[in-house]
């Protein structure tokens, strides 16, 4: 009974609020983390957000029986997409604690452009990427000479995002419920991934409450708001409108390191943020 009244509250939302919120919280959560970055490292701020999405996940969705009910084929799906999961936010993390938000955010996108253009070569997908290609010239060229570091791991995490949305993709095939919870047993399998690397430099933030609060509130912000709506959305969404929509991305990272972060972008970089995420709405995926 619980289950049918919560999917009929979700069917009365419209699917284009659900993006909105994924919009916000997106990159919202992610600047919160530069703020933690004096007191907690870099890699440490990684392990708080998926540690504590992949918490929330187990008390929720119990993801573990996953595991159990799926095929050796799923179970790989899986691993590789936790694997992905922690590595492509390590990087992430990484590239933000060198680089503005709004370029990170912009870059990301190079890789479902280059992706679409790979799986459909049309005019429109060509001139995608071309616009993407402009719009990350520049973004890289105005910044390279300060932190190429910050870049480095920023096409990093550029690389590690195509991978999600191939893996990610494959694991909504059902949509809904199934998603999620694929999606967190994934989560269990990034947390005993970045752990090795991140969970010295959370020790210090485990003491002190207010840091604790911090980090929990960085991965619920960042993980699990952003990803389950971006589930509720596509479950709802035709891939096409969903792909156009994305292009509010880079502007929304933008919008949030200038609240936030108080990162103004110069006026060249506005024009790479632009080209992006003109290249993110002119895009199509081909029809798989």
């Amino acid at each position: 009974m619980f289950q049918v009244r919560k999917a009929d509250v979700t069917a009365r939302i419209p699917p284009h609020v659900f993006f909105f919120v994924s919009a916000v919280f997106h990159y919202l959560g992610p600047a919160f983390a530069v703020l933690l970055f004096s007191s907690v490292s870099v890699l440490g701020v990684a392990w708080f957000r998926i540690a504590s999405a992949a918490v929330v996940f187990t008390l929720w969705r119990r993801p573990w029986r996953i595991f159990v009910r799926s095929s050796w084929a799923q179970r790989r799906i899986l691993l590789a997409l936790g694997i992905v999961l922690a590595l492509m936010n390590a990087c992430f993390y990484l590239a933000i604690s060198r680089v503005p938000l709004g370029t990170v955010g912009a870059i990301e996108f190079l890789g479902p452009i280059t992706l679409a253009a790979l799986g459909a070569r049309t005019p429109r997908n060509i001139g995608a990427l071309l616009l993407a290609a402009a719009g990350g010239w520049l973004l890289t060229d105005v910044r390279f000479g300060g932190q190429p570091l910050g870049f480095v791991f920023a096409f990093a995490n550029c690389a590690f995002f195509m991978l999600y949305v191939m893996l990610g993709h494959r694991i909504a095939q059902d949509g809904g419920a199934a998603g999620i919870d694929r999606l967190g047993a994934a989560m269990l399998v990034a947390v005993l991934t970045i752990t090795p690397i991140g969970i010295t430099g959370a020790l210090p933030a485990i003491i002190q409450p207010l840091l604790l609060l911090a980090g929990i509130g960085v991965g619920i912000c960042s993980s699990v708001i952003p990803y389950v709506s971006d589930q509720l959305a596509m479950a709802r969404l035709p891939r096409a409108t969903f792909a156009l929509l994305l292009s509010l991305l880079p502007a929304s990272a933008a919008i949030i390191g200038i609240v936030v972060l108080r990162q103004i972008p110069t006026l060249i970089e506005v024009a790479g943020i632009l080209l992006v995420a003109g290249g993110v709405a002119l895009h199509k995926e081909s029809k798989d």
